[in-house]
C-alpha cells in the first residue's frame, strides 16, 4: 500500500491518488473537484480529482435515485465530498494509478458551485499562456503544473536536508535594503517615514551574506527572492528564486566539491539519477571550443579552428579574416552531408541574424565516397577542402560548416549554430544530462563604447594571486587577470555562479578604484563593508543556484513561468492581480511623490 499522502480529516480519509486494490471493501471519504461526469443513461460516472490523482465514482440510477440525479446536475470543477465504499472496477484503466477501483457512493456533499472555467483543466489544455496567467489559480489544478510544483518543493527539500547535514544554518536577510550597482537596475521603495529617500530590493543578498562571514555564522544559506528590473527577455522575471549560499575558511576546491556533491544528492533523491563527479572546463576552452560560457555538452560539434588550413586560398571571405587578425572556424555536423540544399540555405539565413551577424557560411560536404563537395568549389581546391575536413575530422556523411569574421562574433555564431544543428537534426537525448563547472573566468571585460573596466560577475570577486602579482608588478593588463569565479552550467543554462570573495580592504579598494570609482563613491556605496572588513573578516566563498531554471530542467518545462505559482508575462504584468497598477493621489502625496510620464 503506498504512503498516506496527507493526513485524514473530516472532510477526507484519504486523496484522489490514494487508493488500490488493497483499499477494497473499506469505507472511504474523498473531496475534490469533478474533472468531468459520463453519463451512460443507467450509470453516471464522476472523476474526481485532487493533486493527488483522480478516482471514479459509480453511480447507478435504479439503486441510487437520488444520488444519480445530484450527479447529474454536477458541472466541471464544481467541489464535491464523496463518502462510500471501494470496490473494483470491471473495466480497468492501467494508465491511472487508481485505475483498478471505483467508489461506489453512499452520500454526495456539494461543497461548491463553479461557473465553466475559460479553458480545460487538463494537461493538453485550449487555454493560450496570457488566459492561463489571467485564471493562474485554475491552471495550477492541471495535473501537469501540479506536478511541477510538487517536483520544486522536492527540489527545495533535498537542498535543505543536503545544506543541513553541511553545517549550514538557514539565515533570512533583509527584503528593504540600500541600493547597490549590480548591473542591473534596482526596484526602489519610497520611505514614507523619510521622505525623499528609499530602500531597495536586493538583486541578491551578496554583500549580506559577506557580512554574516565576518559576523562569524561560518556557513549560511537561504532561499531568497531576488528583484532585477531589468528590460523584459523572454525567460526572465523581475522577480525569482535562488539557493543563496556562503562558507567561511573555505577555498575554490572547497565550494566545488561541497556544491558537486549537493547537485548529485538532489538529482538522485528527487530524479533517481545518478550524475558523475562534475566535470570542470575553463572559460577559454569554453569559448574557444563551443562560443560559449555555457554549451549544452549533451552533443559534441565543437569549434575547429581552420586559420592555419586556410592559409593562401586566395579567396576573398577566408583572406579578409584572416589579414584583419579575425578567424575562419567551421563546426562538424556528423552524419549530415545529406541535407538539401533548402535545408542548408535555412542555416545561412539563421547566422545571418542581427544579434550572431554573420554574412554567410561555407559548406563542404564528405560525401559517401569519401569525395568533397562545397559551396565554395571554385576557390578551394581537392586538396585544400580534404586538408580543411583533416582539421575538423570530418568523415564520409559528414558536413562541415565554416564561417568567417573577426574573433568573438565568429565564435559566437557558430557556437549558437552547433546548438541549433543539434536541436534541428536531434544530435542529443533530451532526457540525458550534461552538469559541469566553468572556472577560471576574466575578472574584468571593457566596455566596447568607452573602454572602461567592468567587472564580469561583481565587484567583490577575489583575483587569482598568481594573476594579482603579475598585474601589481605591471607584468599584464587588469583584462589578464583571471578570477577565481566559477558558474554551473546544466544542459546549455547557467544554473549556478559563485566565486571566492574578497576579504581584503586593500585588493577590494583597488577592484573600485580600477572600476572607476571615486573615493567619494567608494565611501558611498562600500562604506560599510570595506568598514567590517577592518574588524576581522576570514577567507570566505559561495554560490547561488537559479532555483526555477534548475525545477525547469527536472520538470522538462520550456520557461521558468511553468514551475513559479505565480509568475509575471513576458511583458513583467502580473495578469491575475494586474499589476502593477497606479496608486491614489494621496498615497502618492503621503510619500511625498510625484509622477511625470
Amino acid at each position: 500500500m503506498p504512503d498516506r499522502s496527507v493526513t485524514a480529516t473530516t472532510l477526507r480519509t484519504h486523496t484522489c491518488g490514494e487508493l488500490r486494490l488493497s483499499h477494497a471493501g473499506q469505507s472511504v471519504a474523498l473531496s475534490g473537484w469533478v474533472q468531468t461526469t459520463r453519463d451512460f443513461g443507467k450509470f453516471i460516472f464522476i472523476d474526481l480529482r485532487d493533486r493527488h490523482g483522480i478516482t471514479q465514482v459509480a453511480i447507478r440510477q435504479d439503486t441510487q435515485p437520488e444520488l444519480y440525479e445530484l450527479a447529474r446536475k454536477l458541472g466541471r470543477e464544481f467541489v464535491l465530498q464523496v463518502q462510500g465504499a471501494v470496490r473494483e472496477r470491471e473495466n480497468k484503466n492501467p494508465k491511472n494509478p487508481t485505475g483498478d477501483i471505483e467508489i461506489v457512493p453512499t452520500a454526495l456533499e456539494l461543497l461548491s458551485r463553479a461557473e465553466v472555467p475559460p479553458f480545460l483543466i487538463e494537461d493538453e489544455t485550449d487555454g493560450q499562456e496570457e488566459l492561463r496567467l489571467q485564471y493562474r489559480y485554475l491552471d495550477i489544478r492541471r495535473p501537469l503544473m501540479a506536478e511541477r510544483l510538487v517536483l520544486r518543493s522536492k527540489v527545495v527539500k533535498a537542498m535543505r536536508r543536503y545544506l543541513d547535514t553541511q553545517g549550514f544554518l538557514e539565515i533570512e536577510t533583509p527584503v528593504l535594503i540600500k541600493a547597490t550597482p549590480e548591473g542591473a537596475r534596482d526596484f526602489l521603495v519610497p520611505s514614507r517615514l523619510q521622505p525623499g529617500n528609499f530602500y531597495a530590493l536586493p538583486q541578491s543578498p551578496q554583500i549580506l551574506k559577506q557580512l554574516l562571514m565576518v559576523a562569524g555564522m561560518d556557513r549560511y544559506y537561504q532561499i531568497c527572492k531576488c528583484f532585477r528590473d531589468e528590460d523584459f527577455r523572454g525567460d526572465r522575471q523581475p522577480e525569482f528564486t535562488q539557493l543563496d549560499c556562503e562558507m567561511s575558511f573555505v577555498e575554490q576546491e572547497d565550494i566545488l566539491r561541497n556544491f558537486d556533491a549537493m547537485v548529485r544528492s538532489v538529482f538522485r533523491e528527487v530524479g533517481g539519477i545518478e550524475l558523475p563527479q562534475l566535470p570542470r572546463i575553463s572559460y577559454q576552452e569554453c569559448m574557444e571550443k563551443y562560443g560559449s560560457d555555457k554549451p549544452d555538452l549533451r552533443f559534441g560539434l565543437p569549434i575547429c579552428d581552420l586559420n592555419e588550413a586556410v592559409q593562401g586560398t586566395g579567396f576573398a571571405v577566408f583572406d579578409q579574416a584572416l589579414e584583419t587578425g579575425g578567424l575562419v572556424a567551421g563546426i562538424c555536423a556528423i552524419g549530415l552531408a545529406g541535407w538539401s540544399r533548402k535545408q542548408t540555405d535555412a542555416l545561412i539565413e539563421y547566422v545571418k541574424q542581427p544579434h550572431l551577424g554573420l554574412k554567410g557560411l561555407v559548406t563542404l560536404r564528405v560525401e559517401a565516397d569519401g569525395s568533397y563537395k562545397s559551396s565554395a568549389d571554385k576557390f578551394l581546391d581537392a586538396d585544400r577542402l580534404k586538408e580543411i575536413a583533416r582539421a575538423c575530422d570530418a568523415q564520409p556523411g559528414d558536413l562541415v560548416l565554416i564561417a568567417a569574421a573577426d574573433k568573438a562574433a565568429c565564435r559566437r555564431a557558430l557556437g549558437a549554430l552547433r546548438k541549433h544543428v543539434a536541436d534541428t537534426a536531434g544530435l542529443y537525448d533530451p532526457k540525458a544530462w550534461s552538469v559541469f563547472y566553468v572556472i577560471d573566468f576574466p575578472l574584468f571585460e571593457r566596455d566596447a563604447e568607452t573602454g572602461q573596466l567592468m567587472a564580469v560577475h561583481h565587484p567583490f570577486v577575489m583575483p587569482h594571486a598568481e594573476d594579482w602579482a603579475a598585474y601589481q608588478a605591471g607584468q599584464i593588463p587588469p583584462e589578464n587577470i583571471r578570477a577565481l569565479c566559477y558558474d554551473m552550467v546544466m544542459n546549455g543554462n547557467e544554473i549556478m555562479s559563485g566565486s571566492v570573495r574578497i576579504h581584503r580592504e586593500d585588493i577590494q579598494n583597488r577592484i573600485f578604484q580600477l572600476l572607476g570609482l571615486s573615493a567619494e563613491e567608494i565611501e558611498q556605496k562600500f562604506g560599510f563593508l570595506l568598514k567590517a572588513f577592518r574588524y576581522g573578516a576570514p577567507p570566505h566563498a559561495g554560490c547561488a543556484f537559479g532555483l526555477d531554471r534548475w525545477v525547469m530542467l527536472m520538470a522538462g518545462a520550456e520557461s521558468i513561468r511553468e514551475v513559479m505559482a505565480f509568475p509575471k508575462n513576458s511583458a513583467g504584468r502580473d495578469l491575475m492581480l494586474d499589476a502593477p497598477a497606479p496608486v491614489d493621489a494621496a498615497q502618492l502625496r503621503e510619500l511625498a511623490i510625484g509622477v511625470t510620464l
